[in-house]
């Protein structure tokens, strides 16, 4: 009886040894292919802005405004549409997840990045070329030690999501209702709320991911898997895009023509 019970015990240990190794490799596999998409996606952004901004095309989504102190860049109503047009992919992405097959998530994921990149390409109308990438460097740094705590931290992110969607939405207000202000007091203290709130998001994410991961691993279809990959690509890839533009507002050196 007693060699009976070891050996089961044995075999349930090793059992569940194997199924851990393998739940961790799996983990590992997807944490990769998400990051793979969203670099690829930040790719696409940026190629799409840097094209956009140096061609002609700057011309059919900017013009040149007479200001006091000379011309100003401002964007053309198509620009306008331009800008406007991530949020239409984000909303129709948001509502259609239980809908869209993988391809059409997939394929909405790059539309998204390359109209996000044509909305980008203001930036590099009003900034210097080495303050974005200044930026975007540091930015850069910011995310991949904020993700890479939120994915190893053993305090439990899950319960501020609330909170942070609360703030997202306030910041949402915030920035709406500063339009019209145009108060500087109110646009600092807005975006440095706006970094705050997406480092947060950030660490949240990345344990989000691997805790979601962990609970449905066993059971999804290999095409449920893939397609919740890009989502969970789509929010690290918004959350970069967001921190940049917060901390371009801090370090960002305008061109003394914008």
């Amino acid at each position: 009886m007693s060699f009976g019970h070891d050996f089961r015990s044995s075999a349930t240990t090793s059992g569940w040894g194997a199924q851990g190794a393998s739940l961790d490799a799996g983990l590992r596999a997807y944490m990769l292919r998400v990051y793979n998409w969203m670099a690829s996606g930040l790719l696409l952004t940026a190629i799409v802005a840097y094209v956009v901004a140096s061609g002609s095309l700057r011309h059919l989504l900017f013009h040149a405004v007479p200001r006091a102190g000379g011309l100003v860049e401002s964007p053309t109503m198509l620009g306008i549409v331009v800008m406007m047009a991530p949020l239409a992919f984000v909303l129709v992405m948001s509502f259609g997840i239980n809908r869209l097959s993988l391809q059409a998530a997939q394929t909405l994921f790059w539309l998204l990045c390359a109209t996000m990149g044509a909305s980008l390409s203001s930036i590099l109308v009003l900034y210097t070329g080495t303050s974005v990438m200044r930026v975007f460097l540091v930015t850069s740094c910011m995310f991949a030690a904020t993700s890479l705590w939120g994915y190893t931290t053993k305090a439990n992110m899950m319960k501020f999501g609330s909170f942070l969607m609360m703030g997202l939405f306030g910041l949402i207000i915030a920035g709406f209702v500063n339009i019209f202000l145009k108060s500087p007091a109110v646009y600092f203290i807005y975006s440095v709320i706006g970094v705050f709130i997406f480092t947060a998001f950030t660490a949240y994410d990345a344990q989000r991911i691997r805790v979601t991961y962990s609970q449905y691993a066993m059971y999804e279809a290999s095409e449920i898997t893939a397609k919740r990959s890009v989502y969970d690509a789509l929010a690290l890839y918004l959350n970069f895009i967001n921190l940049f533009q917060f901390l371009l507002n801090f370090m960002g050196v305008r061109n003394s023509d914008s």
